[in-house]
């Protein structure tokens, strides 16, 4: 039995929640500064979440912010980050005064960030601000892969893969958090299970943008029942540009290839908040418009993404290798309409 503590109550961490404690595992689960109202919401309704629409398990610990420091102080076996990309920074910060050498942290985040010109994936920031609050021994493994988080909380079966340098740590966390219905695989490619888990969320806006791409002149409905054609050509150069890109930056090849890559591209591409854009993009609404309009209070991380990473992207690339990623670039940097090269 191991001491997890999940910092992050949104739907993911909470879902994550669900095969930990099948493995008898103890399991704290703390909402950040900004989910008192959830986590009262969860605990005054019998542990029901109301992101995913399930009673969690009794067992699970759920608490506020103020308990974290305490919790930490007590000890912990695992530490999970489970809050956005943009609190990658505030959960660094909760952690650094009682985080020991090697204590392992797991990454369910995905993102990507820009540091002194430079891009980098959220474990290399983790690593980089705790080594600045004087740790030099980090202990950083990531959980990518086509995981939605109603479907891992009602015990759908899924696959995921666990990545850390060290393959022995995959192993470790693999027998602690696997179950029946929640398969893991490892790697030791840290560095392109990241990549390939982020970018996924750009390249599932631009084949959720399928029908209003296959034939701007036919009716909606003609457009509804066979635009297929369409959206098989854009996956199969988004898998070739999210290969490059990996590649480009570290990652290998293969990784694009499995759960993290295509399993996940095919996830967020026939549903979720990003295929959900798309589709607004081609229809011809431009980015701004479609947020304010259909989509303002909801986190379009593929958007998100290309906001934070497309100055760098469109410096480091070529735009002929990567016609799609460019062109989603600057329909969402630049606020333009979306228009493929074909």
């Amino acid at each position: 039995m191991k001491k997890i503590i999940i910092i992050g109550a949104g739907a993911m961490g909470s879902a994550f929640a669900v095969p930990c404690l099948e493995n008898q595992n103890e399991v704290t689960l703390v909402g950040t500064h900004l989910e008192d109202n959830l986590i009262n919401n969860i605990q005054s309704n019998n542990n029901l979440h109301p992101a995913l629409n399930i009673e969690l398990s009794s067992k699970l610990k759920v608490e506020k912010f103020k308990k974290l420091k305490s919790i930490l102080e007590e000890g912990v076996d695992i530490i999970v980050a489970g809050v956005s990309s943009v609190g990658i920074e505030w959960f660094v910060k909760q952690i650094a005064s009682t985080y020991k050498k090697n204590l392992p942290i797991i990454l369910l985040t995905k993102g990507l960030a820009v540091e002194e010109n430079e891009l980098i994936t959220l474990s290399d920031k983790i690593k980089k601000l705790l080594k600045e609050k004087g740790h030099g021994d980090v202990n950083i493994s990531a959980i990518k892969g086509p995981c939605l988080a109603a479907g891992l909380a009602y015990k759908m079966r899924t696959g995921t893969v666990i990545a850390n340098p060290d393959i022995k740590e995959t192993e470790k966390l693999k027998k602690i958090i696997s179950t029946n219905y929640y398969s893991t695989e490892v790697s030791d490619d840290l560095t392109g299970i990241e990549l390939s888990g982020a970018i996924k969320n750009i390249y599932s806006m631009l084949i959720g943008a399928s029908e209003g791409l296959s034939n701007s002149k036919a009716p909606k409905e003609i457009q509804s029942k066979y635009y297929l054609n369409t959206s098989a050509s854009l996956i199969h150069r988004s898998i070739s540009e999210m290969v490059e890109f990996v590649s480009f930056y570290g990652g290998r090849a293969d990784t694009v290839y499995g759960l993290a890559g295509l399993g996940d591209l095919y996830v967020s591409a026939i549903g979720g908040r990003n295929s959900l854009m798309g589709k607004y993009l081609g229809e011809g609404y431009l980015y701004k418009e479609a947020k304010e309009k259909f989509m303002k209070n909801i986190t379009v991380e593929g958007a998100q993404l290309a906001l934070e990473i497309g100055p760098k992207i469109l410096q480091d690339l070529n735009s002929k290798h990567f016609p799609l990623m460019f062109s989603m670039l600057n329909t969402i940097c630049e606020n333009k309409k979306l228009e493929i090269k074909w």
